[in-house]
């Protein structure tokens, strides 16, 4: 009797496994880590609160890729969007990116805003003071690190810096007698 139990229980035990391995749930779950999204769980998304949004959508969905490339030239042109220096990908990006360098020449250069510090010399007796200095400008420069730091002159002391700042700093550093160019 316990045997034919046991053959009933496997069987049936087979069946619901069989049954189990076919159902697509059941294959989704246990494919789910092969996706990045569940299948039973696509659903569209949310509808934009502003019609006139949802519309825009909807066109620019529509466009080919050499019209939406020159919605997006277009939009770049009538915002003042500058243009971001990125590899080249292909033949065609190089010669797409000769016009927006004729236009690039062709506006008026503008003002210098950003700016690097940079020690070129500093006065002998003024050495202690600037080593101190140095040291309270760049921040995790320990006394010997600023020593040597400014004996290995010339160095840029700080980069990216907007002009005020770097004026200033400039005129600090000047003071205690050293020489510093704004690049």
């Amino acid at each position: 009797m316990a045997s034919r139990c046991s053959t009933l229980l496997c069987s049936t035990s087979r069946l619901a496994s069989a049954r189990i391995a076919l159902s697509p749930s059941s294959l989704a779950s246990r494919t789910r880590w092969l996706a990045t999204e569940s299948v039973s769980s696509s659903t569209p998304p949310p509808p934009p609160s502003d019609p006139k949004i949802g519309r825009i959508v909807d066109d620019i969905s529509g466009l080919t890729l050499l019209q939406a490339a020159d919605l997006v030239t277009l939009l770049k042109s009538r915002l003042n969007i500058q243009e971001i220096a990125m590899p080249a990908a292909s033949a065609a990006a190089p010669a797409a990116a000769a016009p927006a360098e004729e236009a690039a020449v062709e506006e008026k250069p503008k003002e210098k805003t950003i700016f690097n510090l940079k020690l070129q010399s500093f006065d002998a007796a003024a050495k202690p003071k600037i080593i101190r200095e140095v040291k309270a400008l760049i921040p995790n420069l320990t006394l010997i690190d600023a020593k040597k730091f400014v004996e290995s002159v010339p160095q840029v002391l700080k980069e990216n810096m907007p002009k005020e700042d770097a004026d200033k700093l400039k005129e600090v550093l000047e003071k205690l007698g050293a020489v510093v160019v704004l690049e």
